[in-house]
Order: structure tokens, then C-alpha cells, then sequence
């Protein structure tokens, strides 16, 4: 069923399954300035008097395939609302809001839903709004100019503010202080759970009545709210792993019995240990995950066969259960020839969302292409489509490096990049560049017109500068930017957050290159992913440790199991560095 569909109109149009009709909404300039790119839908197929389904209202926008996985696996249905009487007559609603707050409020103002939401609320019904399904209860929000909520709570809704030396978004797993009357978060036990966002409200005294739990970022931020049924949370508890699902029950079957979690110790935002997956075909078709030595993923026999370390679906999960805060599939074949519905990464990222409650980022491929049969598909479609299979987050590659190179020589964001436009869409927290470096030593810093930084590890000639020369290609093919050039020029284009990879130490087992990370961590204030070179325990701490990374990605030591997730996480908790558990 279509969610989604985009176009250059400049009108919003839901359409799809509301029936068969199209509203085109205007947007009042006077409330709002926001000019959204997008045809958005509302989903649809709602059956009234099953009171042990859930009643979901899904507005079309991001990833929500996730928290119908999480109610399914706890045994329930679900009804999808089709009007505003779907939502005054649900038993149990969840309002699971994504994307931009402006677009989200003019479908529910123009389809009356936001009216039924207000009239459901108010009336005390069993109620639970998921990031932006907690914001819009509030006065306004300041994302897309000055935008009107539904005013049940006291506030405004602004962003969070990088210039304290917070990475903005707020990206990761962070600890909640909670209230006693919390009722669905009673039994997380000081464990983290799992937020994306760049916008909050904040405390204050004519909203205490109604908040349940707060977090801090560097300020103290509304973490949840609760007033008799109503629930709301900014987190993503269906990304949260068991403790997110724990919360899910409380709200779902209240009186159910619940084993408790054991007691955390979550006080602030964690470190991030990320298991990645290069996904690729073999040579007898099959998809298998498979790691390379310097980008090089043969073995060197004399089959030259492709390495096979497992099956995709079968390892995430594994994964996910041995304590990954997030799984990464890197899409290193193309499958150019595929119509877009039947790319083998999306049903890979079905199958693994409906047991995987962690977030999952998808890569490779995101761009404007053409199938085999002629069928033109735009980055944007492209990218839908994988958030409608369930990724959370995209990454980009070599296309993101083009867009860096034509704005830096001209100076204009044209908004037509696949980072610009997917980014508008569906928020910068949805988009990560993966850049692909390559190190290039020099005698003295003055070479080259690109950052350089004096290196640990001198050069084979006795080198003590190198700059990073970005890579396209799968690193093919060297392009004239420097790593340094494209992570300022990709933040400013949208990008939520960087994947730092290394060509020199991809497969080394030697560590990661502190000097790149350290260079590209401190010249952004959006969180960078540490990739490359892990080989121990001590490789995890030494970057936390010595540089400003939000996260660490591994592959390689994870799918010959010579490190497990677990002991990184031991180790990390020696050292007095915060992680989930």
C-alpha cells in the first residue's frame, strides 16, 4: 500500500489508501514556513471491534515498519486508522511520528485528524505518541519556522543547541531520570534507551504536571509525559531492544506479567558499538556477508572466490541478541538490474526488522538509476522504499561525494543531491555519508590545497603529514577533496551523521586511524562513526578515549569471532566509558 510519493508540487497531497480520494493542502504562510517537497499519505485499511488489536495512525513519512514488527512480535494486531473516527473509536492508539513536524501537522490538520487526536486525548483514552508523536502535543514547534501543535501541553518545541559542544542530532543511547508515577517506564532499571532527534521541550513549571521522565543533552529535555492514559515518549522504544519492548508491554498489556530487567546503571549518553555487514552476491548468486582486506573482499586462493562469512539475516540477528547498539548492511553489489520492489537488500531488511530492535542503517546504491528494464527510479524513491523495509537510517556514498564537489566549487545548494533531498524529507537524522579515504603522505603540510595533519606513524619515506584523499567507487577511483573538505561541505548539506572509513587500515586489525578521526570528530558538530582497522578490545577505548567519536563500527572481528560484542563492552566499562548493557 503506497505511503509515500514525492513531486515537485507545492502542495502537500494525501492520497493512497484514505479511500480514493485527494485533498490537496495549502499551506498557511501565516502559521508556517514550509514548502514541503512531498505527496504524503495516510495509511489505511482500519476495522473497528477487535479490542485486541492496536490502532496505529501511520501519516506515510520514514521508518514505522519498526513498531508494527515490535507490536506483532508481542502478539498483537494491528488496525491502521483510515479517518478521524478510526481514532475517536480506538480502544489503544499509537501515534509513531517521523519525519519533519510541519508536514506531519498539515495531513492531520487538513484530514481532521489532528481535531480527533485532541478530542482523544482530552477524553483520557489509552494514548502513546512515539518523537514526534509526543512533540506535537505541545504549543509549537520552531522546526520549518514557527509551527502550531496541538497545544494540550505547555511549551515550545526547539532545537537543541551544538554551540555547548553537543553533536546535534542527539543520536544514540542515553540514560532517562524518572519519575514514580511513570507507569510503562517502571521496570527499565536505569537501562539506556535509544533517541534520534534534533529538536526538544524542555521542563518547566507549567508543564511538570505532565512529565514522566527527563533526560539530559547537555540540557535537561522532556525524555517522557504522562497524565492518567496518555503516553508519550521522545525516544524509540521499538528501537530500544528488550527494554524498549518491556515499555511497548506495559502500555499494550497492562496487566500482563513481565519479567523484570536486570538493574543498569545507564547515567549518560553511551558510546555506540556498531556491527557492520558488507552484503554482496557470490559467485553462485547467493548473498552472503563477506568483509574485505583493503576493500578487497576475494580470497586470495586459487579460486579467488568471494569470502563467505554468513548469511545476512541470520548474523544481524545474532548480533542484535550478543548486544550490537546498532547493525549496519553495506550493499557492496549494486544489483543494478533489479526493478526497485524486488531489490534483495530490502527483503533482507524486512526479515531482519521483525526480530532486530535495534536501529538499522542500509548503504550502497543510494542514487538515481535505471533498471534492466528501462525504469527510471530517483535516489528519493530509492531511499523510500528502504525505510519503508525497515532502515532507520541511509547511507551514502560516492554520491554524496559529487554533491560535495560541485557545492564547494560553486558555492549553491541546489537542493537536487540525493543528500539534500532525502535529507529535507526525512530529517538529517536519517542520513549518514560514509566517507572512504585514502591517506596520502607529504613532506610538509604546504603540498597540497587540502587539510593535512602530522601523523603518528611516519610516511615509507619518512613522511610526517598526510592529507586523506577522498574515494568513490568502492574506492576505485581517487577524487580531488579531501576527507576534512567533504565532512564540512556534507554537514552543511544535510547530513545527520559521518561513517568514517580508512582504506589503509580496512582489515589490519590494527587499530583505527586516530589522527583521521581526530581531524574529522573535532571539525563537525554532527557525531562521526569510527570504522577501519579494530582488531582488540583496546582499539574500542583508544578511539573513545583519544578522539571525539560518537560510535565504533567492526565487522570483520565480529564475524570470525575473534572479539565478541560483549568483551568490547567489558572492556569499555573498565575503562570508565559509558555503554549500553
Amino acid at each position: 500500500m503506497e505511503a509515500t510519493t514525492f513531486g515537485s508540487s507545492q502542495f502537500t497531497t494525501v492520497s493512497g489508501s484514505l479511500g480514493s480520494r485527494r485533498w490537496p493542502l495549502k499551506l498557511n504562510r501565516n502559521i508556517i514556513s514550509f514548502k514541503s517537497p512531498t505527496k504524503i499519505s495516510v495509511r489505511a485499511s482500519a476495522i473497528r471491534g477487535d479490542d485486541s488489536a492496536v490502532t496505529l495512525l501511520d501519516y506515510g513519512a520514514g521508518n514505522v515498519q519498526s513498531i508494527r514488527n515490535a507490536i506483532r512480535y508481542l502478539g498483537l494486531d494491528i488496525k491502521d486508522v483510515q479517518t478521524p473516527e478510526d481514532i475517536l473509536n480506538a480502544e489503544r492508539l499509537i501515534f509513531p511520528g517521523v519525519g519533519a513536524f510541519a508536514a506531519m501537522m498539515d495531513v492531520l490538520n487538513n484530514n481532521g485528524m489532528a481535531e480527533a487526536l485532541r478530542t482523544y486525548i482530552e477524553n483520557d483514552r489509552p494514548f502513546l505518541g512515539i518523537c514526534l508523536g509526543m512533540q506535537l502535543l505541545f504549543e509549537s514547534s520552531e522546526e520549518k519556522g514557527q509551527v502550531r501543535g496541538l497545544g494540550l501541553i505547555p511549551g515550545v518545541v526547539g532545537r537543541f543547541d551544538s554551540s555547548n559542544g553537543c553533536r546535534v542530532p542527539h543520536i544514540g543511547w542515553n540514560a532517562l531520570q524518572i519519575k514514580q508515577d511513570s507507569v510503562i517506564l517502571d521496570d527499565i532499571a536505569d537501562r539506556h534507551v535509544y533517541f534520534v532527534h534534533s529538536y526538544r521541550a524542555v521542563p518547566s513549571e507549567e508543564n511538570e504536571e505532565w512529565v514522566s521522565s527527563t533526560c539530559n543533552y547537555g540540557i535537561d529535555f522532556i525524555s517522557s509525559i504522562r497524565r492518567g492514559n496518555v503516553h508519550a515518549v521522545q525516544f524509540h522504544p521499538e528501537k530500544s531492544g528488550d527494554v524498549g519492548l518491556s515499555i511497548l508491554r506495559k502500555f499494550l498489556l497492562p496487566s500482563s506479567q513481565t519479567k523484570k530487567p536486570f538493574q543498569g546503571k545507564a547515567t549518560k549518553l553511551a558510546k555506540r558499538v556498531i556491527a557492520c555487514l558488507d552484503v554482496r552476491t557470490n559467485d553462485n548468486g547467493d548473498l552472503v556477508v563477506t568483509k574485505g582486506d583493503q576493500y578487497d573482499v576475494r580470497e586470495q586462493t586459487k579460486e579467488n572466490e568471494v569470502r563467505n562469512l554468513g548469511k545476512p539475516v541470520e548474523l544481524a540477528g545474532q548480533y542484535y541478541k550478543d548486544g550490537a547498539d546498532e547493525i549496519s548492511f553495506l550493499n557492496i553489489t549494486g544489483f543494478r538490474d533489479f526493478p526497485l520492489g524486488d531489490l534483495p537488500m530490502l527483503e533482507i531488511l524486512r526479515r531482519t526488522s521483525e526480530n532486530v530492535f535495534v536501529p538499522l542503517t542500509v548503504g550502497g546504491g543510494i542514487r538515481d538509476f535505471t533498471d534492466g528494464n528501462g525504469r527510471y527510479y530517483s535516489s528519493l524513491e530509492v531511499a523510500s522504499e528502504y525505510f519503508r523495509s525497515g532502515a532507520d537510517k541511509i547511507s551514502i556514498g560516492s554520491d554524496a561525494v559529487y554533491a560535495a564537489e560541485e557545492y564547494l566549487k560553486t558555492g549553491i545548494k541546489t537542493g537536487n543531491s540525493s543528500l539534500e533531498q532525502i535529507s529535507r524529507v526525512y530529517g538529517n537524522q536519517a542520513v549518514v555519508v560514509s566517507i572512504d579515504p585514502r591517506r596520502q603522505y607529504l613532506t610538509s603540510p604546504y603540498e597540497v590545497g587540502f587539510k593535512s595533519v602530522k601523523v603518528r606513524n611516519l610516511g615509507p619515506n619518512g613522511e610526517e603529514y598526510a592529507w586523506y584523499q577522498c574515494t568513490v567507487k568502492g574506492g576505485r577511483e581517487g577524487r580531488p577533496i579531501g576527507a576534512y573538505e567533504l565532512a564540512k561541505a556534507v554537514e552543511e548539506l544535510g547530513a545527520g551523521e559521518i561513517l568514517l572509513n580508512c582504506i589503509d587500515c580496512d582489515g589490519q586489525g590494527k587499530g583505527f586511524d586516530i589522527d583521521l578521526i581526530k581531524l574529522i570528530s573535532d571539525a563537525v558538530s554532527i557525531p562521526v562513526i569510527a570504522s577501519s582497522g579494530a582488531g582488540t578490545v583496546e582499539h574500542f577505548s583508544e578511539v573513545f578515549s583519544q578522539t571525539n567519536a560518537s560510535a565504533a563500527l567492526a565487522a570483520g572481528i565480529f564475524h570470525r569471532k575473534e572479539v565478541p560484542i560483549q568483551s568490547v563492552k567489558d572492556h569499555l566499562l573498565k575503562e570508565d566509558i559509558e555503554v549500553r548493557m
